[in-house]
């Protein structure tokens, strides 16, 4: 019983809180807007109706639109001298996960000298202080997914190394977010599983992690049973409003997670994948991940497990107790069912079984701190093992 709590963000939730920005008080007089490549804020009409507030309010705005869906450092470096340049006084993250990760990390670096690598502990990067803090960040999140709008987090890809390595500070947690669950109704249906349960494993790892609190514990719990209900519904009902908001209402219990207990190495395992495989989603390679680390742990952590799976909605009416921690994995398999996720390959993305063991190394040389808050401190050997019989 020994934490510290502060999570400094301001969060807007509901539907039609984008409209609320039109009275809220933003950190800044002319922001960077940080959205990605695709189309999807652009044909929906976000971006645009983003625009219309800030010029609504007197706000000036120069867009930055080509984040990629595993973001990458040139681009960090670029959109942060663009911010510079331009004389831009905050943030605007406007997306998924990765354009909120990039304002992020652009918001440091338009702050700070050199390379954003000098400032990322892990792999090949420095580990110097950021000694300038960064631009106000405004998160406006259209996914649910990642949590990023209620955690300091920020993942990036240093493409010539294939290092993919989370970063983050007290400076690098959102100002001001934005989680209006109407904005998520255009999600597609394998991008609303993939993103329910990337948050599902934020939340499953902050609950097992060794340094979880009881702040965090009631935050993952709920966010378990959130998601264990509705993720199935709002990706067979996409247009389901309410499955959106209990969802999206997972997904920041999820971020809180993150800023109260940590992942655990299952994300750095995810990492090296999609690091050297950038097409595959973030979600899809965790739940191919899923099983087999479970299966792992839940021998290791066996009350955490019975306390998930009963969040699940697991009825333990004359079971065993020796056959109860396993049940959490039974629940996950039976959601991935659900959500149409069960089939996914690793080898449908291009991965090599032989390429595990260079991958199960990189995932404990660029992030591994989070193996360090495991319930059981596993062995390189064990990584390759966990991560080969995932291997499909």
């Amino acid at each position: 019983m020994d934490f510290n709590y502060h999570i400094p963000t301001k969060i807007l939730f509901g539907p039609g809180k984008l409209n609320e920005l039109s009275m809220e008080k933003l950190p800044g007089t002319k922001a960077l807007i940080v959205t990605t490549a695709g189309k999807s804020v652009k044909k929906y009409g976000y971006l645009d109706r983003l625009q219309k507030i800030l010029s609504g309010r007197g706000i000036e705005y120069v867009l930055f639109d080509k984040i990629l869906p595993n973001p990458i450092k040139a681009h960090v470096m670029e959109g942060a001298d663009i911010a510079k340049k331009e004389n831009c006084d905050f943030v605007i993250g406007l997306g998924g996960g990765s354009s909120i990760d990039s304002s992020k990390s652009i918001a440091v670096m338009a702050k700070n000298p050199g390379d954003y690598w000098d400032y990322i502990s892990g792999g090949t990067g420095k580990g110097l202080q950021v000694k300038n803090s960064a631009l106000p960040i405004v998160a406006i999140t259209t996914t649910a997914g990642t949590g990023t709008e209620a955690d300091p987090w920020t993942v990036i890809t240093k493409e010539e190394t294939n290092e993919k390595i989370g970063f983050g500070n007290e400076d690098t947690f959102p100002t001001l977010s934005v989680v209006d669950p109407e904005l998520m109704l255009t999600v597609p249906k394998n991008l609303t599983a993939y993103q329910g349960f990337d948050a599902l494993f934020h939340a499953t790892e902050g609950y097992i992690a060794n340094i979880s609190t009881p702040i965090s514990d009631a935050y993952a719990l709920k966010s378990i049973k959130l998601i264990a209900k509705y993720l199935p519904i709002c990706v067979n009902e996409g247009d389901n409003l309410e499955a959106r908001i209990q969802v999206a209402l997972a997904n920041t219990l999820s971020g809180l997670v993150e800023s109260t207990s940590s992942c655990t190495s299952e994300h750095s395992m995810e990492h090296a994948l999609s690091a050297h495989y950038p097409e595959l989603p973030h979600g899809a390679g965790l739940i191919m991940l899923s099983e087999e680390y479970y299966k792992f742990f839940a021998d290791k952590a066996p009350e955490r497990f019975v306390s998930m799976a009963k969040a699940m909605g697991i009825d333990f009416h004359s079971v065993p107790k020796e056959e109860r921690p396993m049940m959490f994995v039974d629940a996950l398999l039976k959601l991935q069912k659900e959500c149409g996720v069960d089939n996914l390959k690793m080898s449908d993305y291009g991965i090599a079984k032989e390429e595990i063991p260079a991958l199960a190394k990189n995932a404990r040389e660029t992030m591994g701190g989070l193996f360090r808050l495991d319930p059981y401190k596993l062995s390189l050997e064990e990584t390759i093992e966990i991560m080969t019989k995932a291997y499909k």
